[in-house]
């Protein structure tokens, strides 16, 4: 409606530029016959019917059209604005997500690399422990077999001890016992035997 009224408005004030000049030309009587244009009444209100004519015309074929192809590629522009606005706001959103999930990852391996140091940790103390354990019962055995050894090392030294000492005293009983007192000593040992 806004259109339309200052559509009118701009034909009117032009139709009032056009023939308020050529109204006052003719009131001074400037018209001399003979010419091109004779301005009286009647031929000046023939050219206004001309230019509204014309007027509407240009309206209907040309202002008309040009106005909605301006309001079309206004409708246009606005259109990809919004669209542009929401794509940009999509984006953002995106991009928050984006940044929202790469902070959750960075958590997460976070998470991962301390729970992996923790079970590092865990492993390497269980481990130890092993190697200490059975660093203790290495040492247990080894005291245990040393301490065999050393059992069987006392005793073989007490046989080899005592086999060496009888035959020591063997050779000095032999030394110093004379054939008699072999004679009486196994004499002896024979009366104890028969009776």
């Amino acid at each position: 409606m806004y259109l339309r009224v200052r559509d009118w408005m701009g034909g009117l004030v032009c139709a009032v530029l056009v023939l308020v000049p050529a109204l006052a030309w003719a009131a001074e009587g400037g018209h001399e016959g003979g010419g091109l244009i004779n301005i009286d009444w009647r031929s000046l209100s023939v050219q206004m019917l001309n230019f509204v004519v014309l007027l509407v015309i240009l309206t209907k074929l040309l202002y008309r059209p040009f106005l909605a192809k301006m309001e079309e590629r206004t409708a246009a522009i606005k259109k990809s604005l919004e669209e542009a606005q929401a794509a940009r706001a999509e984006a953002a959103r995106q991009q928050e997500e984006n940044e929202t999930r790469l902070r959750a990852a960075h958590a997460e391996a976070a998470r991962i690399r301390e729970q992996g140091l923790k079970e590092a940790a865990e492993e390497s103390r269980k481990q130890m422990e092993a190697a200490q354990a059975q660093a203790r019962k290495l040492v247990e055995d080894t005291r245990a077999q040393l301490d065999g050894e050393v059992r069987r090392a006392r005793e073989e030294l007490r046989r080899e001890v005592a086999d060496l000492a009888t035959t020591v005293a063997e050779k000095l009983v032999r030394r110093s016992l004379r054939d008699e007192d072999h004679r009486r000593i196994v004499a002896e040992a024979i009366s104890k035997v028969g009776s």
